[in-house]
C-alpha cells in the first residue's frame, strides 16, 4: 500500500497556474491576459506559492521578471507534474476525433523554445492535438514513448527515422550585461577565464567550456571557477542574474539575446560536430497530423 501524502508540502493548488504561465512567458501581465485573470490576482498567486516555499521564485530586472535558480528549478517540477495530469485526463477520457501527436524534446528547449510557439501552432492547427513531453532526461529519440521528436544528435539517425534539420550547434557564451560591467575590463575570450563559468552536467559529452576554450587558441585556462548546474535552464537563468558565463547553444537563447536579457561577452564560436532537428519514424510520416506539425517546425526556423 502507497504511503500517506504529506499535504503540507504541496503548495497553493489553484496558484500553479499563474506561476507556470508567468514562468512560462516571464511575464505576469501575458499570464494574465493568458488565464484571463487580473494581474493582481496572478501576482497574489505567485506570492502564495513563495510564501508556502519559503524562497523566491522570481526576480525583476526593470520591467522585466526573471526565474530565480530555485524558480527554474520548481518550474520543471511543477510542469512535468502539469504534465503528467493532463497525461492521465487525456488516457481515460474518451478520445476525440484529431490527430493526437506525442513530442518529445528537452526541458530547456521545451521551456524557452518551443512551448511559446505552441499556442501559434494551436491556432493554426486546431484540429491537431499535440501532447509535449520533457521528462525523458535522455538526449535520442524514444520511440516507444514519442511520435516525434526535437532533439540534438552528432551522428546520422538509423534508416527507419525520417530527419529535418533545424539549427546548427554553434556553441556559444552568453552572460548578463552587468556582469561585463562588473568585470571593470573589456572581455576576451582570455579574460572570460576569470569569469565564474557555469557547466551543464547533461551537456559534458557533447560540448565543454575546454572545448570552447581550445578552439578559440587558449588551452592554459584556471578552471576552478566554474559551477555545474543540472540542467541548461538552470545555468542561462543564472546568467540573467548576472551570476556567470553559460555555454549554450542555439536556439535556446535567441528570444533573451534578442530581449537584451542576455549579450555575447566575445564573437567567438565552436562549431559542433552535431545538429538540432526533428525526427520521426518513417512509417509515421504518412499519419494524420504529422505533415503539417513537421512543416511548421521547420518555419519556426530563425
Amino acid at each position: 500500500m502507497s504511503d500517506p501524502i504529506d499535504w503540507r508540502k504541496l503548495p497553493p493548488l489553484k496558484s500553479l497556474k499563474g506561476f507556470e504561465a508567468s514562468a512560462r512567458l516571464l511575464s505576469v501581465r501575458k499570464a494574465a491576459q493568458e488565464l484571463n485573470l487580473t494581474h493582481p490576482a496572478i501576482s497574489h498567486q505567485i506570492q502564495s506559492i513563495e510564501s508556502a516555499l519559503g524562497v523566491k521564485l522570481f526576480s525583476r530586472a526593470g520591467r522585466n521578471i526573471a526565474l530565480t535558480e530555485a524558480g527554474s528549478c520548481y518550474y520543471i517540477y511543477v510542469r512535468n507534474a502539469l504534465d503528467f495530469l493532463i497525461a492521465g485526463f487525456d488516457e481515460i477520457t474518451p478520445k476525440k476525433d484529431q490527430p493526437s501527436l506525442r513530442m518529445q524534446t528537452y526541458v530547456s528547449l521545451s521551456i524557452r523554445w518551443l512551448a511559446p510557439r505552441l499556442h501559434h501552432f494551436q491556432k493554426a492547427h486546431p484540429h491537431i492535438d499535440i501532447q509535449l513531453s520533457s521528462f525523458n532526461p535522455d538526449w535520442e529519440f524514444d520511440e516507444d514513448n514519442a511520435d516525434i521528436g526535437l532533439i540534438y544528435t552528432q551522428a546520422p539517425v538509423a534508416k527507419h527515422l525520417h530527419w529535418v534539420k533545424l539549427f546548427s550547434a554553434d556553441i556559444f557564451a552568453v552572460c548578463s550585461p552587468a556582469l561585463l560591467r562588473n568585470s571593470k575590463q573589456s572581455v576576451s575570450a582570455a579574460q572570460l577565464a576569470q569569469l565564474p563559468l557555469l557547466t551543464v552536467a547533461s551537456e559534458a559529452k557533447y560540448w565543454t567550456w575546454q572545448q570552447w576554450f581550445a578552439s578559440a587558441g587558449i588551452t592554459d585556462i584556471d578552471s576552478c571557477n566554474v559551477i555545474t548546474v543540472d540542467t541548461a535552464a538552470a545555468a542561462i537563468e543564472m546568467a540573467i542574474n548576472g551570476e556567470g558565463v553559460a555555454l549554450v547553444s542555439a536556439p535556446i537563447v535567441s528570444a533573451d539575446l534578442k530581449a537584451g536579457r542576455l549579450v555575447k561577452p566575445v564573437d567567438h564560436c565552436l562549431k559542433g560536430d552535431g545538429e538540432w532537428g526533428v525526427v520521426c519514424s518513417t512509417t509515421m510520416l504518412e499519419s494524420p497530423g504529422m505533415r503539417e506539425t513537421l512543416d511548421w517546425l521547420v518555419g519556426q526556423q530563425e
